[in-house]
């Protein structure tokens, strides 16, 4: 059992920087791959970034490359969502969530089973 918590959100505007974190509880964290989602209003959630349990190449939206990145620390339970020159078009709650242990990441949300309650990001232009 994983449970999520984000933190890190807020408005900021066009051009700016802001760090999610994301805080895990429970002793599956350090084996299990970690993703951020979005969902903005009226919009299905999608995929932002993901980060494998052991390491490797971590994996991007098309559209967040080159401006987010995304970490792990696991000695602190807690995933990062690095995001710089953000864009009106980057406004959505952004939620991490986690696959089950020794479990590849992935970009689909249905593989994901915990889930954070969401953080509110809000870029102005």
């Amino acid at each position: 059992q994983v449970q999520l918590v984000e933190s890190g959100g807020g408005l900021v505007q066009a051009g700016g920087s802001l760090r999610l974190s994301c805080a895990a509880s429970g002793r599956a964290f350090s084996n299990s791959a970690m993703g951020w989602f979005r969902q903005a209003p009226g919009k299905e959630r999608e995929f932002v970034a993901a980060i494998g349990w052991s390491g490797g190449s971590p994996l991007y939206a098309d559209s967040v490359k080159g401006r987010f990145t995304i970490s792990r620390e696991n000695a602190k339970n807690t995933v990062y969502l690095q995001m710089t020159n953000l864009e009106p078009e980057d406004t959505a709650v952004y939620s991490c969530a986690a696959r089950r242990p020794l479990l590849r990441y992935s970009n689909n949300k249905n593989e994901y089973v915990y889930w954070g309650q969401g953080t509110q990001v809000t870029v102005s232009s």
